[in-house]
């Protein structure tokens, strides 16, 4: 009798993907006993179900977009006073916004010129202005944001997500990433890593132009007895393969994978379609404007996504778009131009649906920029105060938290560090962030880590 090794068997069968997926699901419950994953469920009752984060790669400009500073238009061009100058002298005079600011909604926060959509959501919006990190490098303070300290190879706040609560569709991946199709943002897929948890838990790209997911479907359709004949087949192959590779998790992973590209395939592409949504909503995106498309593709994607169970989405842009240290003014407008509108378009789309109660979306970068100019009109890198702003599941609208100077240099009032942001984040999920462990070389690690942390009160409804 001819026996064939696995690898030569699924190359004669075709090693059509959607084959191997189907193959996979039947062992899906032991790939989640051999990979060690919880059982996943909230440790007190969420607020939101689902995340969607609008990350602004490069460290948007806090002055002159979310925090207005008069002194800086009455010091423009002095030096700073000394008690906000620059601890590392990388920046000279005062530069003094070139945006107007616009108290917006009943609540009267103010927001710049530039924000004109996003602005009209003032009255669900929460402001934090208080925001703080460790580092004043994007590589940093990226894996800082992203991870909660200041190396790299620690999984993401998605993977924490995804590892904690899963997703509540199988047949869609409980954490996607939505990258900008004209390039990966600085630091590229270490910003979605699932580091040294199970390599399932990592976040998975979806296109927002062409096919979002390739390979996903056989390019001839066979019949329904030879494709279960495959599955059986391939499903004795792997789990002999498997047998005789215990605790692979790279292994457990694929399989994961392909079992997962199997239950897309069957059902679950039509998430993707965005042909199926009316020209209004298309319209209230931006698709019509080739300025606004990309991103707002991206944001009705989002959308589409987190309405079908997935728990926790990522939108980046290419490079680092808001890294404004030249022409700080003309860079601020142009990222603004690209994604204000889609952003509003969202956050409209989730109210008119009613997703927006139990969906929380967050709009920051790693860091803010300096008060001071770099060159003539430029910003530099700033680590010491910058402003984000939370909206959705949990959050208490209309609110500002937190100050900086009057210069807007350091943050002074109701200071948050990152750590509060990861645990504000996880608690309207329904997760303490205390009690969100995962043993890794012999110690319970946290996404918080050893800093000391609490959800943001003042934020939450």
């Amino acid at each position: 009798m001819m026996r064939f090794t696995r690898r030569e068997a699924i190359g004669r069968l075709g090693g059509g993907l959607g084959a191997v997926a189907l193959a996979a699901m039947l062992a899906e419950e032991r790939a989640r006993a051999e990979a060690k994953t919880p059982n996943p469920k909230p440790h007190h009752a969420p607020k939101a179900t689902a995340v969607i984060q609008l990350f602004m790669h490069g460290g948007p400009s806090h002055m002159d977009l979310l925090d207005p500073k008069p002194a800086l238009e009455k010091y423009d061009g002095k030096p700073p006073p000394a008690e906000v100058a620059d601890d590392e002298k990388l920046t000279g005079n005062l530069l003094r916004s070139p945006f107007k600011f616009t108290p917006a909604g009943k609540c009267g926060t103010p927001f710049s010129e530039v924000l004109p959509n996003i602005a009209k959501h003032a009255d669900d919006i929460a402001v934090i202005r208080s925001m703080f990190t460790e580092h004043r490098n994007h590589e940093q303070a990226l894996w800082m944001i992203h991870g909660g300290l200041t190396v790299a190879g620690r999984p993401s706040l998605g993977a924490w997500a995804a590892y904690g609560l899963g997703s509540e569709n199988r047949d869609l991946p409980a954490y996607v990433v939505l990258p900008d199709p004209r390039g990966l943002p600085v630091d590229g897929i270490r910003n979605w890593s699932s580091g040294w948890m199970p390599p399932a838990y990592q976040g998975t790209q979806f296109r927002s132009e062409g096919s979002p997911v390739l390979n996903l479907t056989p390019k001839t359709a066979r019949p329904v007895a030879v494709e279960k004949g495959r599955m059986d087949l391939l499903a004795e192959l792997n789990a002999t393969h498997r047998a005789a590779r215990p605790g692979e998790l790279e292994l457990d992973a694929r399989i994961a994978s392909f079992e997962l590209a199997g239950r897309m395939q069957l059902s679950a592409t039509d998430a993707l379609d965005l042909s199926k949504e009316p020209p209004a909503v298309q319209s209230l995106y931006g698709l019509d404007n080739p300025v606004t498309r990309p991103y707002g593709l991206r944001c009705l994607m989002a959308r589409r996504l987190v309405e079908r169970g997935v728990r926790f989405v990522q939108i980046f842009m290419s490079g680092q778009p808001w890294d404004t240290h030249n022409n700080n003014a003309a860079q601020t407008r142009s990222c603004c131009e690209q994604t204000d509108k889609p952003v509003a378009g969202l956050l409209a789309d989730l109210k008119r649906m009613g997703l927006l109660d139990r969906t929380l979306v967050t709009w920051g970068g790693e860091f803010g920029r300096t008060p001071g100019a770099q060159g003539k009109d430029g910003r530099d890198h700033h680590p010491y105060g910058f402003s984000m702003w939370l909206v959705g599941g949990g959050i208490k609208g209309g609110t500002i938290h937190g100050a900086t100077d009057d210069f807007g240099y350091r943050a002074v009032k109701d200071r948050c560090k990152v750590s509060d942001l990861h645990a504000t984040i996880l608690h309207l999920l329904g997760l303490d962030h205390g009690k969100l462990t995962f043993r890794h070389h012999g110690r319970d690690e946290r996404l918080t880590d050893v800093h000391e942390a609490s959800p943001i009160k003042p934020i939450l409804a």
